[in-house]
C-alpha cells in the first residue's frame, strides 16, 4: 500500500521540477526561432525604453513651446525641423521623442499590473471551478459565457467610464475584461489533473483541497497561463491606448501612446506624425509580445517542439 502511495509522489516531484534537461530542450527549442528571438528583442528593448525613460528623455514631456507648435520631425526636407527636436513637435510644441519615451512606461506599468492581476483571479477562479466540478463550475461557467458574449473592447469602455480615470482604475478595467481567458483555459486543464495519480494520492494522504490546488495543480498549468499572458501582453497594450485614445484611460495629463494619438488624429492632414509615431510604437511592441507568445508556445508545446 505504502509503495502504491509513493510512487505517484515520485511522479509528482518530477512533474513540480522539471528536469534540467528538459528546460535545455525548451530553451534551445525557443532560440532556434528567429521570429521568437526577434520578439523576444524587440520586447527586451521596449522594457529598457521604460525603464530609463527618465534618463533618455531630451526634453521635458510636458513643456510647451508655442513657437515650435506642429514643428516637423528630421530627415523630411521640411522647414523649422531641428535637431534638438529629431521626432518633431506637437500641437502644443512639446517634444514627440520625450513624450513616446515617457508614454512607454505607462504601457509597461498597465501591461505587466494587467496581466498579474487578470492570470491570478482568473486562473485561481478557474482552479477552483475545474477543481470542485458540479454547482459551482456550473455558475462559474456561465459567468464567463455571459462575460465572454460582449466585446472586449466594449468591456473595458464601460468599466474604465464607471471607474473614472486613473492608472489604477485603468488596470482593474482591463483586468476585469480578460480574467476570463485564464479562467477558461485553466478549468479545461485542471479538469484533466485532478484525476491524476499524484492528485490521487494526495489527497489520499490527507493534504487539504487548498493545498492540493496551490501545489499539486496550479504549477502544472503555469506553461498555458505563461503563453497566455504573453499573447493577452499585445491585446491589453491596445486595449490601453484605445481607452487613453477615447479619453476614459489615466489622467489627461499624462503623456500615454493613446493619448497622443488622438492629439494627433486632428492634424493627420498637416502634421500627419504627429499620430504616426505613437501608432509605429504601438505596432512594433504589439508586434513583439506576439511573436515572443508564438515562441513560447511552440518551445512549451510538445507537439509544436523541434526535435
Amino acid at each position: 500500500m505504502t509503495e502504491s502511495f509513493t510512487r505517484p509522489l515520485l511522479r509528482e516531484q518530477e512533474l513540480l521540477a522539471p528536469r534540467q534537461g528538459e528546460l535545455k530542450r525548451i530553451l534551445r527549442a525557443f532560440l532556434l526561432s528567429k521570429t521568437a528571438a526577434f520578439g523576444a528583442l524587440i520586447f527586451a528593448l521596449f522594457l529598457l525604453i521604460a525603464l530609463l525613460a527618465p534618463i533618455l528623455t531630451p526634453h521635458d514631456p510636458a513643456q510647451q513651446d508655442l513657437t515650435r507648435r506642429l514643428a516637423p520631425p528630421i530627415g523630411l526636407g521640411i522647414e523649422g525641423a531641428s535637431l534638438e527636436y529629431p521626432l518633431g513637435n506637437d500641437n502644443l510644441g512639446r517634444d514627440i521623442l520625450s513624450r513616446l519615451l515617457v508614454g512607454s512606461r505607462v504601457s509597461l506599468v498597465v501591461g505587466v499590473s494587467t496581466i498579474l492581476l487578470a492570470s491570478s483571479v482568473g486562473s485561481l477562479i478557474g482552479a477552483v471551478s475545474g477543481f470542485y466540478r458540479g454547482l459551482l463550475d456550473n455558475i462559474v461557467m456561465r459567468i464567463v459565457d455571459v462575460w465572454m458574449a460582449f466585446p472586449s473592447l466594449l468591456l473595458a469602455i464601460a468599466f474604465g467610464a464607471a471607474l473614472g480615470p486613473g492608472l489604477f482604475n485603468l488596470v482593474l478595467a482591463l483586468s476585469l475584461t480578460i480574467w476570463v481567458v485564464y479562467c477558461r483555459v485553466v478549468r479545461a486543464e485542471v479538469l484533466s489533473i485532478r484525476e491524476r495519480d499524484y492528485v490521487v494520492a494526495a489527497r489520499a494522504i490527507g493534504a487539504s483541497d487548498l493545498r492540493i490546488i496551490l501545489r499539486h495543480v496550479l504549477p502544472n498549468v503555469l506553461a498555458p497561463i505563461l503563453v497566455i499572458s504573453t499573447l493577452q501582453m499585445g491585446v491589453v497594450i491596445i486595449s490601453e491606448a484605445s481607452l487613453n485614445f477615447l479619453g476614459v484611460g489615466v489622467q489627461s495629463t499624462v503623456p500615454t501612446w493613446g493619448g497622443m494619438l488622438s492629439d494627433g488624429r486632428e492634424f493627420m492632414r498637416d502634421a500627419w506624425w504627429l499620430a504616426t509615431f505613437p501608432g509605429v510604437a504601438i505596432s512594433i511592441v504589439v508586434l513583439g509580445v506576439n511573436l515572443l507568445g508564438d515562441g513560447l508556445r511552440d518551445a512549451l508545446d510538445p507537439r509544436l517542439r523541434r526535435r
